[in-house]
């Protein structure tokens, strides 16, 4: 039974939606209004406005909680239930549900970094260019949350969510690292057989008027293809969180509080993001973990695995791995590995 069904809280998630706007409102229309180049320093604060934010959200998530099932004759009929272990099991889920997203967003920033680069945008249109791409992603995340959460409800799709992870995973620790060419990305493709594409940048404008027609800029090219790549990321992330809880509301909350401070990593950690070149290995272990979770880990504890232990597990792991990358310095690593190599 779900704790936070949709029929009874429609009014949050509209409520919900709307700070979501409001937020962005301001951070366009106020605070970034004039283009310039995002600074370390405005990028630290703001990561911190966004993390705060998610934290008093899930503090405010645990005194609802606490405050209202109580009084809930249905869920107090349910045997073991606790309100306050159920007020502390919804916070810890949030929490890990946040930071498995908030981890599985530093691959968007690796794809940030190279796009720019492709298509060379000046830094001071880049916060634009994710600005627009930020409220692509929501909306796509909305979608994939509705439908997730609609196939959950077949037993069957655990296991398929949990297979697809593993495999996931595995390909992200074994596979090989795929070159970013946005000219062979279909959609591009299809995009610039009916619209035009100008060479130069138009300043901040995603369309400009040539000859007579409309045209689209380097500009716009550059955020499609951030959308379609976050498409990509939302098919892993989005199962990843079920994994961690059943609820959508939750689900929904930490994806979206999580793609909301993406800008501000990426303007913090852009030039710095090569140096955790064994992240990714710790990404594939959680990717993995989740998986288990779901097709196993769960019936093994009587149906849930301890969000305790998950969380514990999964903030291990990515500290290790980025411990790991500043320690042992890639050039190191690939030296050593040479010399273990036999002649």
């Amino acid at each position: 039974m779900s704790l936070f069904p949709f029929a009874e809280y429609w009014w949050f998630y509209l409520a919900f939606t709307g700070f979501v706007l409001l937020m962005l409102a301001l951070d366009l229309g106020v605070f970034h209004r004039k283009e310039h180049e995002v600074s370390f320093k405005e990028a630290s604060i703001w990561s911190v406005v966004w993390v705060s934010l998610a934290l008093f959200f899930n503090f405010l998530l645990y005194r609802y909680t606490l405050w209202k099932f109580p009084q809930d004759e249905r869920l107090m009929s349910i045997p073991g239930f606790v309100p306050d272990v159920a007020a502390w099991t919804v916070s810890l889920e949030f929490l890990t549900g946040y930071i498995v997203e908030k981890s599985l967003s530093v691959d968007n920033i690796f794809v940030f970094v190279v796009v720019f680069a492709y298509f060379a945008i000046p830094a001071k249109y880049q916060h634009r260019v994710l600005f627009y791409g930020i409220i692509g992603a929501l909306i796509f995340r909305a979608i994939f949350i509705g439908m997730g959460s609609w196939l959950m409800q077949f037993h069957w799709v655990i296991y398929l969510f949990g297979g697809f992870l593993i495999l996931t995973g595995l390909k992200m620790m074994f596979g090989p690292e795929k070159e970013i060419e946005p000219q062979k990305n279909p959609v591009i493709r299809l995009f610039t057989r009916f619209m035009p594409v100008t060479k130069q940048l138009h300043g901040k404008n995603f369309f400009v008027r040539e000859n007579g027609r409309w045209a689209a800029t380097p500009l716009f090219i550059a955020l499609l293809f951030l959308e379609m790549t976050d498409v990509i990321f939302a098919v892993d992330s989005v199962p990843a969180i079920f994994a961690i809880t059943a609820e959508p509301m939750i689900v929904f909350t930490s994806n979206i509080f999580a793609i909301l401070g993406l800008r501000s990593m990426y303007f913090m950690l852009a030039g710095a993001v090569s140096k955790f070149y064994l992240l990714k290995y710790g990404l594939s272990v959680v990717l993995i973990f989740v998986g288990l979770k779901m097709v196993w880990l769960n019936d093994l504890f009587g149906g849930k695995f301890p969000v305790t232990w998950s969380l514990a597990f999964i903030l291990t792991t990515i500290a290790i791995s980025v411990v790991a990358s500043l320690v042992v310095p890639r050039k190191e690593a690939a030296m050593a590995a040479g010399d273990a190599v036999p002649d």
